[in-house]
């Protein structure tokens, strides 16, 4: 008999990963406007920046960059495979950082250093922190990130590593903060933007309900997983949960209450940094997504007319709007994802 060879990929389990390992992911993909229709479908989506090639030149740029969420779910989405393909979950963020404009035509690839190890207690999953990256066909860094996630162990009774615990930033210093080259917020319309609010007219401990909201549906959500590449088999595979449901991809809860933001921080123009993000309760087909934010900080920057602000978005399934944890600080159970991000809008 023919010895069998086993082909398929079963993913990594946590003893697979050690500390500085690098990891290639496939599959490069090439994106483009299409990208932008579906995304545009998908999601309630309609900042000025993105939606028109006339407004984005107007502010400095060529044309209309990609969405900068886009970026972010083609890069994540080439990391499951590798990552979180036998994920039980995913845990957190910290030190995103957008350093250029995704285009028409560009083709992005990513790759990941393991910069964190520590198995938990009960033996079974450990935590593995990754730094992740987006790169061009320029190889050029055009998103990074670090994420967290609990992944099975394939033997329980294998040695536990050494615990490393990176060492964070709890909070992207300003003055990191990469503007676009060119950008230039002096000609900025509001009319066209859809809302008269600058950075001015925040003040920090402000909250804004932004009163929308979506129901998720199954048929968008597999698209949008399918779309992003995302392989994780709990999105897809209704026997992987006792209950029969698939989880909703938390990458498509946070482009959704991305957008529901825009009813109030419409002039919120451009994501270039994310401080810190959890999600905080599962969502499934069927949850009205809602969200509110809260203003943390804001701060300047070098290029005519853009400001910098800080804010934290919260998605919600229902409850009271500002409510977010109990008394023992727990995440309330409507909670979705608590998210901490900069964002470039005009002075």
């Amino acid at each position: 008999m023919p010895k069998t060879v086993q082909k398929t990929n079963a993913g990594r389990f946590f003893e697979d990963y050690s500390i500085g390992q690098v990891i290639h992911h496939a599959v490069p993909r090439t994106v483009g406007t299409g990208e932008r229709a579906m995304y545009h479908a998908l999601y309630p989506a309609r900042h000025a920046l993105y939606s028109s090639d006339a407004f984005a030149q107007s502010c400095g740029l060529s044309e209309s960059p990609l969405d900068d969420l886009v970026a972010f779910h083609v890069v994540f989405g080439k990391t499951v495979p590798d990552v979180s393909l036998n994920a039980r979950a995913n845990l957190g963020y910290a030190e995103g950082k957008w350093l250029k404009p995704i285009w028409s035509g560009d083709t992005l690839r990513a790759r990941s250093e393991v910069i964190g190890l520590k198995q938990n207690s009960n033996g079974q999953t450990g935590v593995v922190w990754v730094r992740s990256r987006g790169l061009n066909q320029r190889d050029e860094t055009v998103l990074e990130y670090v994420r967290w996630v609990m992944v099975k162990k394939r033997d329980p009774a294998s040695d536990a590593p050494e615990t490393v615990v990176p060492d964070l930033a709890n909070v992207l210093d300003p003055a990191d903060l990469v503007v676009p080259e060119g950008l230039d917020f002096t000609r900025y319309d509001n009319t066209l933007a859809g809302e008269p609010h600058r950075l001015g007219d925040y003040s920090v401990g402000e909250t804004i309900d932004h009163v929308d909201g979506v129901t998720i549906e199954e048929a968008e959500h597999m698209m949008a997983t399918r779309l992003w590449q995302n392989t994780s088999k709990t999105h897809f595979d209704g026997t992987m949960r006792e209950d029969g449901s698939r989880l909703i991809y938390g990458g498509h809860v946070i482009s959704m209450a991305r957008t529901l933001s825009f009813n109030g921080l419409a002039n919120a123009q451009m994501i270039v940094g994310l401080n810190a993000g959890s999600h905080a309760n599962p969502c499934f087909s069927g949850d009205t997504v809602r969200a509110w934010s809260e203003v943390l900080d804001t701060a300047a920057t070098t290029a005519p007319g853009v400001g910098a602000i800080r804010l934290r978005l919260v998605a919600t399934k229902g409850g009271a709007p500002f409510t977010l944890k109990d008394d023992s600080g727990k995440y309330l159970p409507h909670v979705l994802l608590d998210l901490d991000y900069w964002a470039l809008m005009p002075v």
